[in-house]
């Protein structure tokens, strides 16, 4: 592990600026863009938007006008509807226990306090200040919750896989379940929090990973904290009409899964 990361951190030191505007950094190199947006206390630009219907990353991001798109929460693909908690502007959007699919799963809901809590990136208003976090669903908040968006797992303080019900292991601890392909490597999109500016990794086809790949990319950050969402054929990025990203997985084109949820910067 340790070589790896040190072969991680000597891609860093050569990475090439791509953009430097409209209020955020951004470089790509060896198949990873990693997007900062600097923090301003007075000022949020990110909202969390769900679909009414299934749609591309790309139709949201020209839906919603913004200047950068990307997938975010889990959802259930055979109903399209959300199996993550996402609020936008102040209300709670959609919650996974209205999907019937989830609550009429035996073996889902023996483990739904597992899934219910796992992580979710909040943006909240205390006073006049803006908060930014990732911390467990369950978590009370302070404040005003403005906006927020379920996924997983948590990489950042700690990652446990078979706590947030990615992982099972049987008796003789040999995994007979995996969801979300965190042990495989994949397309991945990755959030996480640094002196309270917010960073972005979208680790395209190019460069796949494995989720604690993915986390030991996140500690070559120094990250305070960081989190996944969906990953694999979901991970989507698009930025003004400059650069459109997804994971080629499914259809073989540039086409896109089609998503239920989205974080958007405008």
């Amino acid at each position: 592990m340790l070589k790896k990361i040190i072969f991680i951190i000597f891609c860093l030191f050569i990475s090439i600026p791509t953009f430097a505007e409209d209020g955020l950094d951004m470089t790509y190199q060896n198949g990873i863009y990693h997007i900062v947006i600097p923090y301003s206390p007075t000022h949020n630009h990110i909202n969390f938007v769900l679909a009414d219907t299934l749609m591309t990353n790309k139709e949201a991001h020209k839906l919603t006008k913004a200047i950068f798109t990307i997938n975010t929460g889990f959802f259930d693909p055979n109903n399209g509807k959300t199996i993550s908690y996402v609020y936008t502007d102040g209300k709670e959007t959609e919650s996974p226990l209205l999907n019937e699919n989830l609550i009429n799963n035996p073996y889902i809901m023996m483990h739904w306090d597992s899934i219910a809590n796992r992580p979710e990136f909040r943006v909240m208003k205390v006073g006049n200040k803006y908060i930014y976090d990732i911390v467990s669903h369950n978590v009370p908040y302070e404040g005003e919750l403005i906006t927020s968006a379920q996924g997983g797992p948590l990489l950042i303080p700690e990652i446990d896989l078979e706590k947030e019900f990615f992982v099972v292991k049987n008796s003789m601890g040999d995994v007979i379940r995996e969801t979300a392909s965190v042990l495989h490597k994949t397309a991945r999109t990755i959030i996480g929090l640094k002196d309270n500016d917010i960073h972005i990794f979208i680790i395209t086809d190019k460069n796949p990973m494995t989720i604690h790949e993915a986390r030991d990319l996140c500690m070559t950050y120094r990250l305070d904290k960081a989190m996944a969402f969906d990953g694999g054929s979901s991970t989507s990025f698009n930025y003004k009409k400059k650069i459109h990203v997804v994971s080629t997985g499914i259809k073989g084109d540039d086409t896109g899964r089609k998503l239920k949820s989205f974080m958007i910067f405008k």
